[in-house]
């Protein structure tokens, strides 16, 4: 560890570390057949990439078929990223759903898929270049390394894995540990090993990057949006605007954090 460097590194997992758009659109697409009793094997030919594109409006696992429903549906892309808060909830309604029937098939149809053929899994997450090799840098440098992320825990272990980072399970809070990720960089700070603490968090999200900023007591923490994740312009625009966060690009991320 140096003075231009974190005492700890929390990073979110999808869109920062690794890209699972594959994974997400054909998990999606199985639940979305399921749901809505779709007759149709193989989705439209435009389907994917409308949803890649539109990945950002998505906060957690369960709105990924809701996504493809309101693309079906005829939803323009443009309406879905400034309306999705009010979409979702109408959709639902419409069928008397509830958001945690569509999380539990979505889960079920995952764990499925990984017990019955569990490397064809796994080759659809890509993890982005060179951020592999960053994690082992940041391992052997002495900087705690957590992983902080709405994915399940034991899939994130289960793909750093096989790219050989083994992270115990203490240092990965999935979505089971079930709050906020301001509350979990509280904890890391709490539970901190060296102090004073110098916390950097790396996500996406540029809506969970600004929940942090308006804690009070964690306004020490430097906070940065990946360019590369899933979020649009518009947001990447917002967060160079800020002053409390810096817009960091991937290829700044595999460099030394005095780089940062």
């Amino acid at each position: 560890m140096t003075a231009n460097s974190p005492t700890i590194l929390a990073l979110d997992f999808d869109g920062v570390i690794c890209d699972g758009l594959i994974e997400y659109f054909e998990v999606a697409w199985r639940t979305y057949c399921q749901i809505w009793s779709s007759a149709k094997d193989t989705p439209p030919d435009d389907l994917a990439l409308r949803f890649y594109r539109l990945r950002p409006v998505i906060e957690t696992g369960w709105e990924m078929p809701v996504l493809i429903k309101a693309l079906i549906e005829g939803f323009s892309d443009e309406k879905i990223l400034q309306e999705w808060v009010n979409i979702t909830p109408h959709i639902l309604a419409a069928d008397n759903l509830e958001a945690k029937a569509v999380a539990r098939k979505l889960d079920s149809l995952r764990d499925e898929w990984i017990a019955t053929d569990l490397d064809a899994w796994l080759s659809l997450h890509k993890f982005y270049p060179g951020v592999i090799e960053k994690l082992k840098m940041t391992l052997d440098s002495g900087v705690q390394l957590f992983i902080v992320t709405t994915k399940e825990g034991r899939f994130v272990k289960r793909l750093l894995q096989k790219e050989g980072v083994d992270l115990p399970d203490t240092a990965i809070f999935g979505k089971e540990v079930k709050r906020p990720k301001y509350e979990t960089l509280r904890e890391l700070i709490e539970k901190a090993e060296h102090k004073p603490v110098k916390l950097w968090f790396v996500e996406d999200r540029l809506k969970t990057l600004q929940l942090v900023q308006q804690q009070s007591d964690l306004d020490h923490v430097q906070l940065f949006l990946a360019d590369w994740g899933y979020n649009t312009q518009p947001e990447r625009e917002a967060g160079q605007n800020d002053a409390h966060i810096r817009v960091i690009s991937l290829s700044d991320f595999s460099q030394d954090f005095s780089s940062w």
